[in-house]
Parts: structure tokens; sequence; C-alpha cells
């Protein structure tokens, strides 16, 4: 996110979204959110302080730094939201979870069930190292038919790029906290969470990881 801050000319920016607990704007073609404590911690988003966020008129961006109404929000630190790295002896991909060009953008929401899904998919191929160019291909395709931000996320997840309550469960698999940790992830936002995982189980049912992560 910093770099993309960056790279962009100075001025205005679209608010997509205003709430509580995040704004999401739209930097580049890409939604780019603050979350308070209390949301999900998306990885295209900067993560505020906050317990709750003030209401926002406008966003710009200056010299790289992102501005909600007069408040600057410089990045003060860089958070890694990479898949841990999982070991298996797959090397092909495992089957779609359905007809991806019917299933972008399908469900309700700024982030559809469906894509959810397929994140969890995706991601959990990231961790495993196995490519997926096929699918990627036409996820690619269909970012058009689904809201800014899950188009945002489908291409987070394509690089690796997942929630923290993601990325704990992965890297416990076949420990004693996985089932906990399951049972936080699905409990993330309305349905986002138990997408994730269903596409995630999908995926690894197939490639069949080594354990917990490296």
């Amino acid at each position: 996110m910093r770099a993309l801050l960056r790279s962009v000319a100075d001025g205005p920016v679209p608010v997509v979204h205003r709430g509580r607990d995040a704004v999401y704007v739209e930097i580049a073609g890409r939604c780019v959110g603050v979350v308070s404590r209390r949301a999900t911690a998306v990885p295209c988003a900067l993560r505020a302080a906050a317990d709750a966020l003030p209401d926002v008129r406008w966003a710009r961006l200056d010299t790289g730094v992102l501005h909600l109404d007069d408040e600057a929000l410089p990045v003060g630190r860089v958070v890694d939201v990479k898949v841990p790295t999982i070991r298996t002896r797959a090397t092909t991909p495992a089957p779609p979870p359905g007809d991806v060009a019917a299933m972008v953008g399908r469900g309700d929401g700024l982030t559809p069930y469906d894509d959810d899904v397929l994140c969890g998919w995706l991601a959990a191929h990231r961790a495993v190292g196995v490519a997926t160019d096929e699918v990627d291909a036409a996820v690619r395709a269909c970012l058009d038919r689904t809201t800014l931000l899950s188009a945002t996320l489908l291409d987070c997840a394509m690089h690796g790029e997942v929630i923290p309550e993601f990325g704990r469960w992965l890297g416990a698999l076949d420990t004693p906290a996985e089932a906990e940790l399951a049972d936080a992830l699905a409990a993330v936002g309305h349905t986002s969470g138990r997408g994730l995982l269903q596409g995630a189980r999908a995926a690894l049912a197939h490639l069949s990881p080594e354990g917990a992560a490296a």
C-alpha cells in the first residue's frame, strides 16, 4: 500500500465506502482502506490505532500520504500480509471450487460470498507454492463484475496477501490450535471468513499439505 500511495499523483481520490470501522477509497483502480482496530484488517488497508473512525467527507493524496478530510495518515510501519509457506508434494493445482466465471461477483455485500471462496482457494495455492495460471486468468477477466473492494482482495489473494486470521489458521494446520483458529476465521465478517475457509479447505484437500507451516 505504501508503494501504491507513493506512485500516484497528488489530488483528490473518490471515497467508495464510509463507516465507523472502515473507510475505502479508490486509488489507481484499486480499493485502499483505512480500518479501525475493530475492523477486519484486509491486506489492502492502512490500520488505524483508533477504535472507530470519524465521519469522512473527502479524501486526497499529498506526496504519498493519504488524507481523510484534514487528517494525514502517514504509514508508520509495514505489516507482512503474506501467507505462511506450507510444505507439500503437490505440483499441480486443485480443481477450481466451481465455475470461476460464474462465481466472480456472486453474493451480497462488499465482498460477495463466492469471491471469498475464490480468495481462500487462491491464497491456499500461494501458501503451498502451486501456480494457478488458468484460474488467475479467468478471475482477472471477470473483475469488472464485482465490487472494487472484492476485486482488489481477489488480486491480493493471487499475490498471497491475506487477512491475519487466515494466515494464523494456515500456519496452525495439523496443530492443536487449528480448530480454534478455524473458528476465529469463520467468525470474520458476516460470511467472509466462512467463504475463505471453504475455499482454502477445498484446495488443501487436493494439495496434501505436510503439517504446519514451515
